[in-house]
């Protein structure tokens, strides 16, 4: 992406049918990148790259992931317009609420944690699961005709989330999520665009796939209350 096409074929079209105060930042941001786009693309990929290979280095780990969640922020707000939610019609199976939000909740949900063993995600994760799916269910019901098909959609996702909340569900509602997840890559996401040239990250559907794999993970309250159990 050395040109301008980046700018103006992948950010600008993102104010389109937004608030103004959603899309005044869109439209600055493709404007000051398509005045020096290999500049920019540069330092982007850069960024992103110096960000991954940080997360393999336990020293730097922390690190990593506090720049990680400011990148997600600024891409957030400049790149996706806060994943379309302030424009009406934004569900699940399109993208919201925003793959640069979810790379943020997965990187708070992974900072380490002295009470927390390394490969435990954080406690919340289960409740932040739970609020993403029953807000998909939400904006499923919000943006979709009162059709069978809609209520089928808001059924399914609300269940997705809700059983996420009692330990004895999470099987249920990672595995059901994942093939979700799956499905609405293949089917509604198009598997991100990767092939079109124009793709700066796979979509929301492989990050959502991702958190169900987390969900699943040993949770900290578990080991906290057998190490007491042992003192």
């Amino acid at each position: 992406m050395w040109g301008t096409g980046f700018a103006t074929q992948v950010i600008a079209p993102v104010a389109n049918g937004q608030p103004h105060l959603i899309a005044r930042p869109i439209r600055w941001s493709a404007h000051v990148i398509a005045a020096h786009p290999l500049a920019w693309d540069l330092l982007f990929a850069w960024t992103q790259l110096l960000i991954g290979l940080a997360l393999l280095i336990p020293r730097a780990a922390r690190l990593a992931l506090a720049v990680s969640l400011a990148w997600s922020l600024g891409v957030w707000i400049f790149g996706e317009g806060l994943g379309g939610l302030a424009g009406g019609g934004a569900t699940l199976p399109s993208g919201a609420p925003g793959g640069a939000f979810l790379y943020g909740l997965l990187a708070a949900a992974a900072w380490p944690h002295r009470d927390r063993p390394a490969e435990s995600p954080a406690d919340w994760l289960p409740i932040a699961w739970a609020l993403l799916w029953v807000g998909g269910a939400v904006l499923q019901a919000l943006a979709g005709e009162p059709t069978a098909k809609t209520v089928a959609l808001v059924a399914v996702e609300a269940l997705i989330g809700l059983s996420a909340l009692h330990p004895n569900g999470r099987p249920f509602a990672a595995a059901a999520g994942f093939v979700f997840a799956l499905a609405m890559w293949v089917v509604s996401q198009d598997f991100g665009g990767l092939y079109t040239g124009q793709a700066t990250d796979p979509n929301s559907a492989p990050l959502i796939a991702l958190m169900a794999v987390a969900l699943l993970a040993p949770r900290a309250t578990t080991t906290r209350s057998t190490q007491a159990t042992r003192g």
